[in-house]
């Protein structure tokens, strides 16, 4: 029996949908069942992948350490959890994931990765942005989310540019999640701004 068996199952609550040119995207709860496919890809998917992320391996850690972080960030339905993990969807099959990382009311950090390589450039990530932004707001009393991206990370920073736009660039010491040092843009996102997110969506 693995260990995500241990927790009972709670019936995942979805959190937005929009239909795109490959399938019907969409956002969930994280679920117990999905966190086998999430440390399969932070664990499978090679060095190569892991260094083109920029990823501190001591802070990555084992499989067990990230199936336990993952566990840790099941949604609960509690608003003071620090740590969220939501599914990304297409056609109810599971693609990817987003993390919201939480340390203060202004100082909230999130993460997204696609499990499935093939779709990693088929535009679902510029598709679900208002929503993902939305969900996080919707669900936290968190006042600001900021975005912290490598500089080097093309396509995560052109989809970004449609939304938001850079703040400021620095060497940051100490990364949110398990992001080695480096050069990073800041992009920061108010509760004010989600309708504006939408109405560009809808534009585009």
């Amino acid at each position: 029996m693995d260990g995500e068996s241990e927790r009972p199952a709670r019936e995942p609550t979805m959190h937005g949908s929009v239909v795109t040119r490959v399938g019907v995207a969409a956002l969930r709860d994280l679920a117990v069942d999905d966190i086998a496919a999430v440390v399969h890809y932070w664990h499978g998917s090679g060095e190569a992948h892991l260094e083109a992320l920029g990823i501190d391996r001591s802070l990555l850690g084992t499989s067990d350490d990230t199936r336990q972080r993952f566990r840790r960030a099941l949604p609960s339905g509690d608003a003071n959890q620090r740590n969220l993990a939501f599914a990304i969807t297409l056609d109810g099959a599971l693609v990817g994931y987003t993390l919201l990382n939480r340390h203060a009311p202004d100082v909230n950090y999130s993460h997204w990765h696609f499990t499935d390589a093939r779709l990693r450039a088929a535009g679902l990530s510029t598709a679900l942005y208002p929503y993902r932004i939305k969900m996080y707001f919707d669900l936290t009393p968190m006042a600001r989310l900021i975005h912290q991206t490598r500089t080097r990370n093309v396509g995560v920073n052109r989809m970004l540019d449609r939304y938001v736009p850079v703040a400021e660039t620095r060497y940051i010491e100490n990364p949110d999640g398990v992001a080695q040092p480096g050069e990073f843009h800041l992009r920061y996102v108010f509760r004010g701004d989600v309708p504006r997110f939408f109405a560009l969506a809808n534009r585009w």
